[in-house]
């Protein structure tokens, strides 16, 4: 059963958006997602909200996927917490194309702008949200903030409406249930994949990144995020300061500033300054697949110390590098580390604890090594054709008993 599949991405463009400033960001999951499913057959467009004038209407990316630019608000890159005014126009680009056999949306805002197209063509809706705003009051450590007053009224209406919403993890399965109100019997979990050619152990024949900024002897340890606070920079700088000064790092942080928390960076910058750390902190800024993959297998450990993450790629993709991981024992990131076994996962905020778990791994090579090689066999769980076929499945099913 070959499908046409229409991906509806409209703040992400997968083509154009592989850097680290989205290091475990979807926009990453989605093409592979579609590159998977075509290999097996299928045919998929990706629709995403045109962010540039220079975008062409439509671009082939090879094997049965191509990428589709629609109008939605300026031309123009804008904050995420902008984009959802632009909902109607996007949507109304949507039901211009000739209809598909099943529709995908990948956030909140595509499943808002595609559902009434679904509805229209009379074609299956699959809702994946990826992040689900907190409700107004909640603690950061619950979810994402709400960045506007359509998002959590948006996320339940296509929760109820959606013929199956596809979940990253089984924490989010459970947040979508309990706080969008879906069905559970329409929920189905499946996990992103990791591209193990790209993120692979050291090998022989690899260089070591070229590190300028590298003061110190004992290498350094890699955070890749946005910098926002929900990804916990912070902590990761004052768990740094914990580390005795003969087995301490530097520190990288590969990623973008988040447009919705321009100010977040001087905060950072700040705390670096308070805590005598300016020698031992970088900011690397985005990078490509290809460099961040780099970087991250011959870091000494990759700190995932975000307050909440639906699954949390960046550290499977760390996994799959062949390099322990600490985390927050938060969400999917507890589906993705498994404590003690491929790296550590941190039940609270304390940079203390942070700092003697790190050090503790970083005097250890042994236990380095061995967290490292097991991270890799965990990780081949996770291998994209493997995912594609789960996907494909799941769609195919849908497709035939939607009445």
């Amino acid at each position: 059963m070959s499908l046409r599949l229409l991906f509806v991405s409209m703040h992400t463009s997968p083509a154009s958006s592989p850097g680290a400033g989205d290091a475990g960001g979807m926009n990453v999951v989605e093409l592979h997602q579609a590159q998977a499913l075509a290999a097996l057959g299928h045919r998929v467009d990706i629709a995403t909200r045109r962010s540039s004038p220079d975008q062409p209407e439509a671009t082939d990316l090879g094997g049965g996927v191509r990428l589709l630019h629609l109008a939605g608000g300026p031309a123009a890159d804008l904050a995420k917490s902008a984009i959802d005014a632009h909902i109607e126009e996007f949507s109304a680009g949507l039901a211009a194309l000739e209809p598909y056999d099943l529709v995908q949306s990948h956030h909140w805002m595509s499943g808002v702008a595609a559902l009434p197209v679904a509805r229209a063509w009379g074609v299956p809706h699959v809702q994946s949200y990826h992040s689900v705003a907190a409700h107004p009051g909640s603690p950061l450590s619950e979810g994402e903030p709400p960045e506007s007053d359509a998002r959590v009224a948006g996320e339940a209406l296509i929760a109820r409406e959606s013929d199956a919403i596809i979940a990253v993890s089984t924490a989010e399965a459970r947040t979508v249930v309990e706080r969008c109100g879906a069905d559970p019997a329409s929920v189905i979990v499946i996990p992103p994949g990791v591209d193990l050619e790209t993120f692979h152990p050291v090998r022989a024949e690899d260089r070591r990144p070229a590190c300028p900024w590298c003061g110190s002897s004992a290498g350094y340890v890699l955070m890749a995020a946005r910098l926002q606070p929900l990804k916990g920079a912070d902590l990761a700088i004052r768990a740094l300061a914990e580390v005795p000064t003969d087995v301490r790092p530097d520190l990288m942080i590969a990623g973008d500033v988040s447009a919705d928390f321009a100010d977040y960076r001087d905060e950072v910058e700040a705390l670096i300054d308070a805590l005598g750390m300016r020698n031992h902190v970088h900011f690397v800024g985005a990078q490509s697949r290809e460099k961040l993959a780099a970087l991250m297998r011959h870091s000494q450990a990759l700190l995932v110390p975000s307050h909440s993450e639906t699954f949390g790629l960046v550290a499977l993709e760390g996994a799959a590098s062949g390099v322990p991981v600490l985390a927050s024992s938060t969400g999917g990131l507890r589906e993705v580390v498994v404590h003690e076994e491929t790296g550590y996962l941190l039940h609270d905020r304390d940079p203390a604890r942070w700092g003697r778990t790190l050090g503790g791994l970083l005097a250890d090579e042994p236990l380095r090594a061995r967290l490292g090689v097991i991270a890799r066999v965990h990780a081949r769980r996770f291998d994209w054709p493997d995912i594609g076929v789960r996907l494909a499945s799941t769609y195919e099913r849908i497709a035939r008993t939607r009445p």
